[in-house]
Protein backbone atom coordinates (compact mmCIF):
# COMPACT_ATOMS: atom_id res chain seq x y z
CA UNK A 1 0.00 0.00 0.00
CA UNK A 2 3.02 2.00 0.96
CA UNK A 3 4.11 1.72 -2.33
CA UNK A 4 1.30 3.63 -4.03
CA UNK A 5 2.35 6.92 -2.39
CA UNK A 6 5.54 6.86 -4.12
CA UNK A 7 6.81 9.13 -6.70
CA UNK A 8 9.16 9.45 -9.30
CA UNK A 9 11.65 12.16 -9.23
CA UNK A 10 10.67 14.04 -11.83
CA UNK A 11 6.98 14.25 -10.49
CA UNK A 12 8.24 15.57 -6.93
CA UNK A 13 10.35 18.10 -7.92
CA UNK A 14 8.66 19.65 -11.29
CA UNK A 15 7.79 22.80 -9.59
CA UNK A 16 10.98 22.95 -7.32
CA UNK A 17 14.34 23.73 -7.47
CA UNK A 18 14.89 22.45 -4.43
CA UNK A 19 19.03 21.41 -3.13
CA UNK A 20 17.74 18.11 -3.09
CA UNK A 21 16.51 18.16 -6.19
CA UNK A 22 19.89 19.61 -7.55
CA UNK A 23 21.86 17.23 -6.00
CA UNK A 24 19.43 14.33 -7.24
CA UNK A 25 20.66 15.72 -11.08
CA UNK A 26 24.09 14.61 -9.88
CA UNK A 27 22.87 11.18 -9.24
CA UNK A 28 20.64 10.68 -12.36
CA UNK A 29 17.64 9.36 -11.08
CA UNK A 30 14.14 14.91 19.13
CA UNK A 31 4.21 16.52 28.43
CA UNK A 32 2.67 19.25 29.84
CA UNK A 33 -1.39 19.60 30.46
CA UNK A 34 -2.42 22.58 28.58
CA UNK A 35 -5.99 24.37 28.92
CA UNK A 36 -7.21 24.04 25.09
CA UNK A 37 -9.89 25.65 23.24
CA UNK A 38 -13.21 24.14 22.72
CA UNK A 39 -13.03 24.82 18.79
CA UNK A 40 -9.64 23.20 19.09
CA UNK A 41 -10.68 20.06 21.23
CA UNK A 42 -13.22 19.79 18.78
CA UNK A 43 -11.06 19.56 15.68
CA UNK A 44 -9.16 16.89 17.39
CA UNK A 45 -11.77 15.20 18.21
CA UNK A 46 -12.89 15.34 14.63
CA UNK A 47 -10.09 14.09 13.27
CA UNK A 48 -9.74 10.78 16.27
CA UNK A 49 -13.31 10.11 14.31
CA UNK A 50 -11.83 10.25 11.16
CA UNK A 51 -8.38 8.75 11.69
CA UNK A 52 -6.90 8.57 7.94
CA UNK A 53 -3.52 9.58 8.90
CA UNK A 54 -1.04 8.18 6.60
CA UNK A 55 1.97 6.37 8.20
CA UNK A 56 5.25 7.58 6.40
CA UNK A 57 7.11 4.75 5.15
CA UNK A 58 10.98 5.32 5.91
CA UNK A 59 11.45 1.36 5.39
CA UNK A 60 10.16 1.14 1.77
CA UNK A 61 11.02 4.62 0.66
CA UNK A 62 14.59 3.78 1.75
CA UNK A 63 14.46 0.17 -0.15
CA UNK A 64 13.27 2.47 -3.36
CA UNK A 65 16.82 4.76 -3.03
CA UNK A 66 19.01 1.54 -2.35
CA UNK A 67 17.37 0.28 -6.01
CA UNK A 68 18.27 3.58 -7.58
CA UNK A 69 22.04 3.51 -6.49
CA UNK A 70 22.53 -0.03 -7.30
CA UNK A 71 21.20 0.80 -10.57
CA UNK A 72 23.60 3.80 -10.90
CA UNK A 73 26.60 2.09 -9.04
CA UNK A 74 26.16 -0.39 -11.74
CA UNK A 75 25.84 1.89 -14.32
CA UNK A 76 29.09 3.62 -13.54
CA UNK A 77 30.95 0.41 -13.22
CA UNK A 78 30.01 -0.74 -16.50
CA UNK A 79 30.96 2.70 -18.18
CA UNK A 80 33.86 3.71 -15.91
CA UNK A 81 35.54 0.61 -13.81
CA UNK A 82 35.25 2.99 -11.26
CA UNK A 83 33.32 1.56 -8.21
CA UNK A 84 32.48 4.41 -5.25
CA UNK A 85 34.44 3.29 -1.75
CA UNK A 86 33.27 4.30 1.44
CA UNK A 87 35.93 4.43 4.28
CA UNK A 88 34.19 4.03 8.17
CA UNK A 89 36.33 4.78 11.19
CA UNK A 90 35.56 3.40 14.68
CA UNK A 91 37.52 4.42 17.65
CA UNK A 92 36.57 2.47 21.17
CA UNK A 93 34.56 -0.37 21.77
CA UNK A 94 30.86 0.99 22.24
CA UNK A 95 28.44 -1.79 21.21
CA UNK A 96 26.15 0.56 19.79
CA UNK A 97 28.31 2.09 17.67
CA UNK A 98 30.01 -0.70 16.45
CA UNK A 99 26.01 -2.01 15.37
CA UNK A 100 25.72 1.15 13.46
CA UNK A 101 29.24 0.93 11.28
CA UNK A 102 28.16 -2.96 10.74
CA UNK A 103 24.91 -2.02 9.23
CA UNK A 104 26.93 0.92 6.85
CA UNK A 105 29.21 -2.17 5.70
CA UNK A 106 26.19 -4.14 4.75
CA UNK A 107 24.46 -1.27 3.14
CA UNK A 108 27.25 -0.91 1.47
CA UNK A 109 27.56 -4.25 0.02
CA UNK A 110 23.68 -4.64 -0.98
CA UNK A 111 24.43 -1.51 -3.49
CA UNK A 112 27.44 -2.71 -4.94
CA UNK A 113 29.90 0.43 -3.22
CA UNK A 114 33.29 -0.81 -1.70
CA UNK A 115 33.08 -0.54 1.94
CA UNK A 116 36.81 0.12 3.79
CA UNK A 117 37.19 -0.01 7.84
CA UNK A 118 39.22 1.16 10.45
CA UNK A 119 38.98 0.08 13.86
CA UNK A 120 40.74 1.76 16.99
CA UNK A 121 40.75 1.20 20.48
CA UNK A 122 39.59 3.07 22.91
CA UNK A 123 42.60 4.85 24.00
CA UNK A 124 44.03 5.48 21.00
CA UNK A 125 45.14 8.91 19.96
CA UNK A 126 44.21 11.93 18.51
CA UNK A 127 46.88 11.89 15.98
CA UNK A 128 46.51 7.96 14.78
CA UNK A 129 42.93 8.77 13.87
CA UNK A 130 44.12 11.79 11.94
CA UNK A 131 46.82 9.86 10.27
CA UNK A 132 44.05 7.32 9.29
CA UNK A 133 42.36 10.20 8.09
CA UNK A 134 44.82 11.69 6.09
CA UNK A 135 45.31 8.30 4.27
CA UNK A 136 41.82 7.97 3.44
CA UNK A 137 41.59 11.58 2.18
CA UNK A 138 44.96 10.62 -0.43
CA UNK A 139 43.05 7.18 -1.76
CA UNK A 140 41.68 7.91 -4.73
CA UNK A 141 39.66 4.87 -4.32
CA UNK A 142 38.08 6.46 -1.19
CA UNK A 143 35.22 8.95 -2.09
CA UNK A 144 33.87 9.39 1.49
CA UNK A 145 34.84 9.39 5.37
CA UNK A 146 32.81 8.59 8.05
CA UNK A 147 33.88 9.18 11.81
CA UNK A 148 31.62 7.25 13.89
CA UNK A 149 30.53 9.06 16.86
CA UNK A 150 30.61 9.69 19.88
CA UNK A 151 34.39 9.79 19.70
CA UNK A 152 36.27 9.12 23.26
CA UNK A 153 35.93 12.16 25.69
CA UNK A 154 40.09 12.86 25.44
CA UNK A 155 39.73 13.38 21.60
CA UNK A 156 39.08 16.61 20.14
CA UNK A 157 36.09 15.77 17.95
CA UNK A 158 35.76 18.99 15.82
CA UNK A 159 39.38 18.91 15.05
CA UNK A 160 38.95 15.14 13.85
CA UNK A 161 35.66 16.01 11.38
CA UNK A 162 37.73 19.23 10.14
CA UNK A 163 40.28 17.33 8.77
CA UNK A 164 38.19 15.09 6.77
CA UNK A 165 38.96 16.48 2.94
CA UNK A 166 35.66 18.59 2.34
CA UNK A 167 35.20 16.72 -1.11
CA UNK A 168 34.81 13.02 1.00
CA UNK A 169 32.58 14.48 3.85
CA UNK A 170 29.47 12.22 3.09
CA UNK A 171 28.31 13.30 6.47
CA UNK A 172 27.74 16.99 5.40
CA UNK A 173 29.39 17.94 9.20
CA UNK A 174 32.42 19.90 7.62
CA UNK A 175 32.28 23.61 8.51
CA UNK A 176 32.42 24.55 5.03
CA UNK A 177 29.25 22.54 4.13
CA UNK A 178 27.12 23.61 6.88
CA UNK A 179 28.51 27.08 5.96
CA UNK A 180 27.56 27.25 2.61
CA UNK A 181 23.98 25.09 3.91
CA UNK A 182 22.99 28.52 5.72
CA UNK A 183 24.12 30.48 2.79
CA UNK A 184 21.48 31.82 -0.06
CA UNK A 185 22.89 31.35 -3.43
CA UNK A 186 25.77 28.47 -2.24
CA UNK A 187 25.17 25.16 -1.96
CA UNK A 188 27.22 22.39 0.10
CA UNK A 189 28.75 19.40 -1.65
CA UNK A 190 27.06 17.47 0.79
CA UNK A 191 23.72 17.49 3.24
CA UNK A 192 23.85 15.79 6.47
CA UNK A 193 22.28 12.57 5.98
CA UNK A 194 19.35 12.70 8.72
CA UNK A 195 18.10 16.08 7.55
CA UNK A 196 18.46 15.03 4.18
CA UNK A 197 16.18 12.17 4.77
CA UNK A 198 14.22 13.90 6.59
CA UNK A 199 13.28 16.31 3.46
CA UNK A 200 13.37 13.28 1.17
CA UNK A 201 10.51 11.50 2.76
CA UNK A 202 8.19 14.40 2.74
CA UNK A 203 9.07 15.02 -1.19
CA UNK A 204 8.38 11.02 -1.76
CA UNK A 205 5.02 11.62 -0.51
CA UNK A 206 4.59 14.91 -2.44
CA UNK A 207 4.25 16.80 0.90
CA UNK A 208 4.44 20.73 0.18
CA UNK A 209 6.94 22.66 1.95
CA UNK A 210 6.83 25.89 0.11
CA UNK A 211 4.77 28.42 2.36
CA UNK A 212 4.30 26.25 5.17
CA UNK A 213 4.82 26.83 8.98
CA UNK A 214 7.49 24.32 10.08
CA UNK A 215 8.71 23.90 13.27
CA UNK A 216 12.13 22.21 13.99
CA UNK A 217 12.03 20.23 17.89
CA UNK A 218 15.70 20.48 19.13
CA UNK A 219 18.81 22.77 17.93
CA UNK A 220 21.62 20.03 17.30
CA UNK A 221 24.07 19.97 14.37
CA UNK A 222 23.37 17.14 13.56
CA UNK A 223 19.84 17.36 12.92
CA UNK A 224 17.88 20.07 13.90
CA UNK A 225 20.20 23.13 12.85
CA UNK A 226 20.57 21.32 8.97
CA UNK A 227 16.74 20.74 9.08
CA UNK A 228 15.83 24.08 9.79
CA UNK A 229 18.32 25.42 7.32
CA UNK A 230 16.77 23.01 4.64
CA UNK A 231 13.33 23.51 5.27
CA UNK A 232 14.32 27.46 4.89
CA UNK A 233 15.75 27.02 1.49
CA UNK A 234 12.61 25.27 0.72
CA UNK A 235 10.77 28.23 1.26
CA UNK A 236 8.99 27.60 4.28
CA UNK A 237 8.69 29.29 7.13
CA UNK A 238 10.71 28.01 10.10
CA UNK A 239 10.67 28.13 13.96
CA UNK A 240 13.38 26.33 15.84
CA UNK A 241 11.75 24.28 19.63
CA UNK A 242 14.33 23.65 22.08
CA UNK A 243 15.13 23.81 25.92
CA UNK A 244 14.72 27.72 26.64
CA UNK A 245 11.56 27.79 24.42
CA UNK A 246 9.04 29.03 26.67
CA UNK A 247 5.77 28.36 25.28
CA UNK A 248 6.62 25.42 23.27
CA UNK A 249 3.26 23.72 23.24
CA UNK A 250 1.78 27.05 21.43
CA UNK A 251 4.39 27.31 18.91
CA UNK A 252 4.27 23.59 17.77
CA UNK A 253 0.28 23.91 17.58
CA UNK A 254 1.20 26.25 14.87
CA UNK A 255 3.39 23.63 12.55
CA UNK A 256 2.00 22.36 9.18
CA UNK A 257 5.43 20.25 9.18
CA UNK A 258 6.62 19.19 12.76
CA UNK A 259 10.35 17.42 12.33
CA UNK A 260 11.32 16.35 16.09
CA UNK A 261 14.79 15.38 17.31
CA UNK A 262 15.30 15.85 21.13
CA UNK A 263 15.61 12.64 22.35
CA UNK A 264 12.88 12.96 24.97
CA UNK A 265 9.96 9.81 24.79
CA UNK A 266 6.86 10.54 23.90
CA UNK A 267 6.99 14.58 24.42
CA UNK A 268 4.79 15.86 21.67
CA UNK A 269 1.03 14.96 22.71
CA UNK A 270 -1.43 14.62 20.27
CA UNK A 271 -2.97 17.57 21.93
CA UNK A 272 0.17 19.58 20.90
CA UNK A 273 -0.54 18.58 16.89
CA UNK A 274 -2.45 20.69 14.67
CA UNK A 275 -4.91 18.80 13.18
CA UNK A 276 -3.77 17.49 9.74
CA UNK A 277 -0.19 18.60 10.57
CA UNK A 278 2.80 16.52 8.93
CA UNK A 279 4.77 14.94 11.48
CA UNK A 280 8.50 13.41 10.98
CA UNK A 281 10.25 11.81 14.26
CA UNK A 282 14.05 11.52 14.72
CA UNK A 283 13.92 10.43 17.77
CA UNK A 284 14.77 6.84 18.87
CA UNK A 285 14.23 6.71 22.80
CA UNK A 286 14.12 3.04 24.63
CA UNK A 287 11.12 2.71 27.09
CA UNK A 288 10.63 -0.66 29.61
CA UNK A 289 8.17 -2.51 28.08
CA UNK A 290 7.82 -6.26 30.10
CA UNK A 291 6.60 -7.73 27.05
CA UNK A 292 9.77 -7.32 24.69
CA UNK A 293 12.01 -9.79 24.84
CA UNK A 294 14.51 -7.23 25.54
CA UNK A 295 12.98 -6.30 28.06
CA UNK A 296 12.34 -2.43 26.22
CA UNK A 297 11.12 -0.52 22.97
CA UNK A 298 11.96 2.02 21.30
CA UNK A 299 10.07 5.19 20.92
CA UNK A 300 9.76 8.42 19.11
CA UNK A 301 9.68 11.79 20.34
CA UNK A 302 5.97 12.25 19.07
CA UNK A 303 3.51 10.16 20.94
CA UNK A 304 2.50 7.83 17.86
CA UNK A 305 -0.83 6.05 19.26
CA UNK A 306 -2.10 10.06 19.58
CA UNK A 307 -0.09 11.97 16.52
CA UNK A 308 -1.64 9.67 14.27
CA UNK A 309 -5.13 10.35 15.37
CA UNK A 310 -4.70 14.15 14.84
CA UNK A 311 -2.00 14.66 12.29
CA UNK A 312 -2.66 13.81 8.21
CA UNK A 313 1.24 12.20 7.87
CA UNK A 314 3.59 10.71 10.79
CA UNK A 315 6.77 8.87 10.28
CA UNK A 316 6.70 5.43 12.75
CA UNK A 317 9.49 4.65 15.47
CA UNK A 318 11.05 2.27 14.44
CA UNK A 319 10.82 2.31 10.43
CA UNK A 320 10.51 6.09 9.70
CA UNK A 321 13.49 7.94 9.35
CA UNK A 322 16.17 5.67 10.54
CA UNK A 323 16.52 3.47 7.89
CA UNK A 324 16.77 7.05 5.56
CA UNK A 325 19.89 8.00 7.28
CA UNK A 326 21.81 4.82 5.95
CA UNK A 327 20.39 5.79 2.42
CA UNK A 328 21.22 9.27 2.56
CA UNK A 329 24.84 8.17 3.57
CA UNK A 330 24.92 5.63 0.34
CA UNK A 331 23.44 8.36 -1.89
CA UNK A 332 26.47 11.35 -0.84
CA UNK A 333 28.78 8.18 -1.64
CA UNK A 334 27.85 7.83 -5.31
CA UNK A 335 27.33 11.69 -5.29
CA UNK A 336 31.02 12.09 -4.52
CA UNK A 337 32.16 9.51 -6.75
CA UNK A 338 30.27 10.93 -10.09
CA UNK A 339 31.54 14.59 -8.76
CA UNK A 340 35.39 13.56 -8.80
CA UNK A 341 35.05 11.72 -11.85
CA UNK A 342 32.55 13.35 -13.59
CA UNK A 343 30.16 10.94 -14.67
CA UNK A 344 26.44 11.99 -15.38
Amino acid sequence: MASSLFFTHSHCYSSSTSLVFRLHRQLGVAPTSLRLSSSHVANVAAMAMDSSAKVIDGKAVAKQIRDEITAEVSRMREATGVIPGLAVILVGDRKDSATYVRNKKKACESVGINSLEANLPEDSTEEEVLNYISGYNDDPSVHGILVQLPLPSHMNEQNILNAVRIEKDVDGFHPLNIGRLAMRGRDPLFVPCTPKGCIELLHRYNISIKGKRAVVIGRSNIVGMPAALLLQREDATVSIVHSRTSNPEEIIRQADIIISAVGKANMVRGSWIKPGAVIIDVGINPVDDPNSPRGYKLVGDVFYEEAIQVASAVTPVPGGVGPMTIAMLLQNTLISAKRVHNFE
